[in-house]
């Protein structure tokens, strides 16, 4: 059960670390010491959930729901290319460094519904958590899918905790305006880049 657990962690690592819409959140939100922790939680959840639906039999209602991931793909573009040119707006504008004080004022219901948006309209989530490790998990027993799961979960966990905690201690040296300014333009970027290949993807499911 133990080379199990860590199959799934090795893979959940694998699938988490690249640097996507979520990991790029959580970082900015690590930098400005806003509700971090708050975020890292829901990511954390919101990938336990993911997986475990992959995991149990969610890869087999995902391949046969074309017009579902056609929506899910779409919403996705959308949101991405509007959260990109967001990060661009600021990284161009003359204010652009958010006090922690000023960073606080900002509603945590405003924030939490754009992480769940980042989380829940990225179809790159389903095609890791359904696909990957739904088709990988699935070949295991039943009573052996929940330590694939509990491995891949875990990695999950720590990865989201330590990103939103070491950009909170590296913020002094990242809230600087050249700092803050090369963060969003990689934020952007990354959004812009990821909704790019989203409309590809799309397009062929056309």
């Amino acid at each position: 059960m133990l080379a199990i657990y860590f199959q799934g962690f090795l893979l959940g690592a694998a699938m988490i670390l690249p640097l996507g819409p979520q990991n790029a959140f959580v970082m900015n939100q690590g930098v400005h010491r806003q509700y971090h922790l708050m975020i890292a939680s829901l990511c954390s959840l919101s990938d336990m959930v993911l997986i475990c639906a992959g995991v149990f039999g969610g890869s087999a209602f995902l391949s046969q729901s074309s017009w579902l991931m056609a929506l899910v793909t779409w919403g996705g573009v959308a949101f991405l290319l509007w959260y990109g040119w967001g990060a661009f707006k600021t990284a161009l504008s003359q204010d652009i460094v958010i006090t922690q004080a000023d960073a606080m004022k900002q509603s945590r219901w405003r924030i939490m519904a754009t992480l769940l948006a980042v989380t829940w309209l990225n179809p790159h989530v389903y095609l890791d958590t359904f696909v990957v490790l739904g088709s990988l998990g699935g070949q295991f027993a039943v009573n052996e899918r929940g330590w694939f799961a509990f491995g891949s979960i875990t990695a999950s966990f720590l990865w989201f905790f330590s990103l939103a905690l070491l950009a909170a201690w590296l913020s002094p040296w990242l809230s600087s305006t050249r700092s803050q300014r090369i963060i969003n333009l990689l934020v952007g970027g990354v959004m812009w880049m990821i909704a790019l290949q989203l409309a590809h993807h799309g397009w062929q499911l056309l």
